[in-house]
C-alpha cells in the first residue's frame, strides 16, 4: 500500500520538465478539456484525478497513469516534494506553478498533485465472482444522471462491504471528476460495473441473485423483507423511478417509510438506508 511518503518519492525521482506558468499552454488546455467533457475522455480512454490520496487510490487499484501534473511550491511547503519513491518510471511529469495548478484544481492550492489515468474495462464479465463464497450484496442504478448521487453511493458502498455497484444504461460518464471527488475513493475500492439492464437481469437470474426494486407501489417495508441471501438492491432515478422492465424481474418490491409530506428521499440516502439494512439482518444472522 502507498503512503504520502512513498508517492512523494515516486514523484521526485522522476524527470521533470520546465515549469508551466502559463494556464493557456496546450498542455493545459487538453486537461481542462479533459475534466470537462465526456466525449475527450472517451476519446482519449482517460480521466483525471486530483490529489494525493486518489492517486494512491489509483495505484492500488491498478490503474495505470499517464501524466502527473506537479505544483512544487506546493509540494515543498508540505515538505512532499523531495521525499517522494519512484514507482511510475514510465510516467510523464509535468511542473506547473501555483497560478496554473489553482486553475487545473477544483480544491485549489491544497494538495499539489493531479493525474491524468487511463481507463479500464467496467464490463459485467469484470464482476468480481463472489457468489461461491458467500452471499454477495450489489447495488444497480438504473439510468443514474447525478454524478454526485453516484459518488455518494460509492462511498457509502464502500462502508457497507458491497461486492459491486452495477450502473445500467448510464446517463453520466463514471469517469466524471464530480463522481470520483463525491465518492472520496469509493470508485476505485467498489468495483463499478456498467452494463444494459437486460444484461444485468439475465445475470443475476443466472447467478440466483435476488433482486429487490425499491419503488413505492405494492412494496412491503423494506425491513421486512430477507436480505440475507444473494441479494441485488435496484435504485432509479429520483424523478421516473425504476422502469417496467426492472419491476416485472424483480423478486421482490421493497420501500422506504415516509412520514412526512415529500415523497422522496435522494437516491444516495435511500440507497445507503438499504445497504445498511442488509449490513444489519446479515450481521444478526452471523450472530446467531
Amino acid at each position: 500500500m502507498y503512503g504520502f511518503k512513498e508517492l512523494s518519492t515516486f514523484v521526485g525521482r522522476m524527470q521533470t520538465q520546465d515549469i508551466i506558468t502559463s494556464t493557456q499552454n496546450p498542455k493545459i488546455k487538453a486537461l481542462l478539456l479533459l475534466q470537462q467533457k465526456s466525449s475527450c475522455r472517451k476519446e482519449q480512454q482517460l480521466f483525471v484525478v486530483e490529489g494525493r490520496r486518489e492517486l494512491m487510490h489509483c495505484l492500488e487499484r491498478g490503474y495505470k497513469v499517464d501524466t502527473v501534473f506537479l505544483c512544487p511550491e506546493i509540494l515543498k511547503a508540505e515538505r512532499e516534494y523531495d521525499t517522494l519513491l519512484n514507482t511510475l518510471p514510465s510516467c510523464n511529469t509535468i511542473s506547473v506553478a501555483t497560478n496554473v495548478y489553482d486553475r487545473i484544481a477544483y480544491r485549489g492550492g491544497t494538495e499539489g498533485v493531479v493525474a491524468t489515468i487511463c481507463m479500464k474495462n467496467h464490463g459485467l464479465d469484470t464482476l468480481p465472482s463472489t457468489a461461491k463464497k458467500h452471499a454477495p450484496l450489489y447495488v444497480v442504478l438504473e439510468s443514474v444522471e447525478k454524478p454526485g448521487n453516484l459518488g455518494a453511493i460509492l462511498r457509502s458502498a464502500d462502508a457497507a462491504g458491497v461486492d459491486a455497484v452495477i450502473v445500467c444504461d448510464p446517463l453520466t460518464d463514471i469517469y466524471n471528476p464530480n463522481l470520483i471527488r463525491a465518492s472520496l475513493g469509493g470508485f476505485f475500492s467498489v468495483p463499478t460495473i456498467v452494463c444494459s439492464s437486460q444484461e444485468c437481469i439475465d445475470y443475476f437470474k443466472r447467478e440466483d441473485i435476488c433482486i429487490l426494486t425499491a419503488q413505492l407501489q405494492d412494496s412491503s417495508l423494506y425491513y421486512d423483507t430477507d436480505m440475507t441471501c444473494p441479494t441485488a438492491i435496484v435504485m432509479g432515478t429520483e424523478a421516473t423511478g425504476l422502469t417496467n422492465q426492472w419491476r416485472e424481474a424483480a423478486d421482490a418490491h421493497i420501500r422506504i417509510p415516509m412520514l412526512g409530506i415529500l415523497d422522496s428521499l435522494n437516491v444516495s440516502v435511500s440507497a445507503a438506508i438499504l445497504m445498511f439494512e442488509a449490513v444489519r439482518q446479515r450481521q444478526l444472522a452471523n450472530n446467531d
